[in-house]
């Protein structure tokens, strides 16, 4: 048997491709490419809204950058990470997308959850495009300032969720108001709409984000909203 016969090509192209797989194996680390999704984050700042330490927080980045999924920049004492390239938010929606498809568990998690919520269905993604462009509903974007700045649905307004309590007398209660955060899995804009019907709002969830609005192939918008900041 010829000892130093040389690796055939695809198993080397399997294995660099295995990298990717190897680097999204992670609950935290697949968190972390969601969040990244929204808009470039500190370390401190993603420790903080995945609840874990800044050291592991790093060390999970650290693989990830490694995969060159991730591309880090210093500026004086903070590192600011950002998706290597708009393919890995395609690449997470993706795999979550097959994961939804092939695992029903996902599905029973989710509808046992918003039952117990007592959460009424997700506008419809067409229908709230239709409504939006004829100026029927009030979008507000619930998701922090600089997740806002960074890209939005068009004609959203941004009024973070923490925020939203001391604005509601801003908001017209003539019309339905429609709350977004940052996707399917987070629960601000449930908790936003929570809190308009309890002060006698009409208002609903939409489902999609800035990464799957995105996906669609729809344009997004950066910076200030309309009015020319953040309050609606």
């Amino acid at each position: 048997m010829d000892q130093h016969r040389p690796t055939p090509l695809k198993t080397v192209i399997y294995e660099h491709i295995a990298r990717i797989g190897k680097a999204a194996a992670s609950p935290s680390r697949l968190e972390l490419l969601d969040l990244l999704s929204q808009g470039a984050r500190t370390v401190e700042a993603l420790a903080r809204q995945t609840g874990q330490s800044v050291a592991t927080t790093s060390h999970h980045l650290q693989v990830l950058r490694r995969a060159r999924l991730v591309e880090a920049q210093k500026t004086g004492l903070y590192v600011t990470y950002r998706l290597a390239d708009p393919q890995v938010s395609d690449f997470f929606l993706h795999l979550r997308s097959l994961a939804e498809s092939r695992l029903a568990e996902i599905e029973q998690v989710t509808r046992q959850y918003l039952e117990e919520r007592r959460a009424m269905e997700a506008v419809r993604t067409d229908d709230l495009v239709r409504r939006v462009r004829a100026g029927e509903v009030t979008l507000i974007d619930v998701r922090p300032r600089e997740e806002y700045l960074a890209a939005h649905i068009p004609g959203a307004i941004s009024v973070p969720l923490g925020d939203l309590k001391k604005h509601l007398g801003d908001l017209p209660a003539a019309r339905d108001i429609v709350a977004y955060c940052r996707g399917p899995y987070c629960v601000m804009a449930l908790d936003a709409v929570d809190l308009l019907r309890r002060k006698g709002f009409r208002a609903h969830r939409l489902e999609l984000g800035v990464p799957e609005w995105r996906a669609q192939g729809w344009r997004v918008d950066t910076g200030q909203d309309r009015h020319g900041g953040a309050r609606p």
